[in-house]
C-alpha cells in the first residue's frame, strides 16, 4: 500500500470527478490520502472531503501565501484539530520565493502553528521555499522550547536543511518533482536519504510526475514517484511502499491503518 501524504482534494480541480479520482487511487495501490488545509476559510470544504471517504484524512492550517488575509488564534487552531479526521497541522511555513505575504507575518503564523503542534501532539506540515536559513533557525530554536513532530513537504531545499531537519526528528516528503529531468540535486539527495525518514506525496493537483507531466496531478500518480525513488535507491518498489507507508503512520498517529 501507498499513502499520498499531501494532496488538495477540496480544490475545484476535483469537483467534477472526485469519486473517480479516489477510486483510481485505490486501483494504483494508494490506500490512504491526506487532503491539506491552506486557508481557514476553506477548512469546512477540506473536512467535508475527508468526512466523505473512510480512507481520507485532513489537516488544518494556513499556507504562508495566505497569512496576511487568513488569521487564527492558537486556541482557534487547536479547537479545529479536535475532529477525528484532522490528523495534522498545516500547511504552514515560509515562502521567500513568491513572498505573497510579508516575511514577519509568515513567521508569526508559523510560530502559532508550531505551538499548536506542540500542544496537540499532531505533526506539523511544513512548506519551505527559498528560506533555508530562517527555517533551520526557527525549527532549532522552537525545538529547544519543547518537542514537536512534523515533516518538510514537497522537499526541494538543500541537503543541509534536510540533514538539520532529520537531526531534529522530522521527516522529508518527496513529490513528483523528483522525477523531473532537471531535478538532479533532489535526486542525488533522495539517493542518500534513509528510507526511514521518507514519505511520498503528490501535492495534487500540482506537479504531476513523469510520465504524467502536464496533466492534472492526482493521488493515483503517487505510484510513479515511489517507483522512481525505488529506481534511484536500487531497491524494490515494494520496499519503498512499505517504508513510506510505515513512516506515515508513525508520524500521523491519529490516522487508522485500513
Amino acid at each position: 500500500m501507498l499513502v499520498d501524504s499531501h494532496c488538495h482534494l477540496n480544490f475545484p480541480d476535483f469537483a467534477a470527478d472526485l469519486d473517480a479520482v479516489v477510486a483510481r487511487a485505490g486501483e494504483n495501490g494508494v490506500g490512504v490520502m491526506q487532503t491539506i488545509g491552506t486557508k481557514i476559510s476553506e477548512f469546512p470544504g477540506v473536512l467535508a472531503v475527508a468526512s466523505k471517504f473512510p480512507n481520507i484524512y485532513c489537516s488544518v492550517g494556513i499556507h504562508p501565501h495566505e497569512v496576511e488575509k487568513e488569521k487564527i488564534t492558537l486556541e482557534g487552531l487547536i479547537k479545529l484539530t479536535e475532529n477525528p479526521k484532522v490528523i495534522g497541522i498545516g500547511e504552514t511555513g515560509l515562502d521567500y520565493f513568491y513572498e505573497h505575504s510579508p516575511r514577519d507575518t509568515q513567521k508569526e503564523s508559523f510560530l502559532i502553528h508550531i505551538e499548536a503542534a506542540r500542544k496537540t501532539g499532531l505533526p506539523l506540515i511544513i512548506h519551505t521555499r527559498n528560506a533555508d536559513d530562517d527555517m533551520a533557525e526557527i525549527l532549532e530554536l522552537e525545538m529547544l522550547k519543547g518537542k514537536f513532530t512534523g515533516l518538510l513537504h514537497c522537499f526541494t531545499s538543500s541537503e543541509k536543511l534536510a540533514e538539520r531537519a532529520i537531526e531534529l526528528g522530522l521527516y522529508i516528503s518527496i513529490s513528483g518533482i523528483v522525477t523531473f529531468k532537471k531535478a538532479e540535486e533532489l535526486q542525488a539527495l533522495v539517493k542518500k536519504l534513509p528510507l526511514s525518514v521518507i514519505l511520498v506525496e503528490t501535492d495534487a493537483p500540482y506537479l504531476a510526475p513523469n510520465p504524467e507531466r502536464g496533466k492534472r496531478n492526482e493521488p493515483a500518480f503517487t505510484r510513479h514517484t515511489a517507483e522512481f525513488i525505488a529506481g534511484l535507491k536500487g531497491v524494490a518498489y515494494e520496499e519503498v511502499a512499505a517504508a513510506t507507508t510505515e513512516n506515515f503512520f508513525k508520524l500521523f498517529t491519529k490516522a487508522e491503518r485500513p
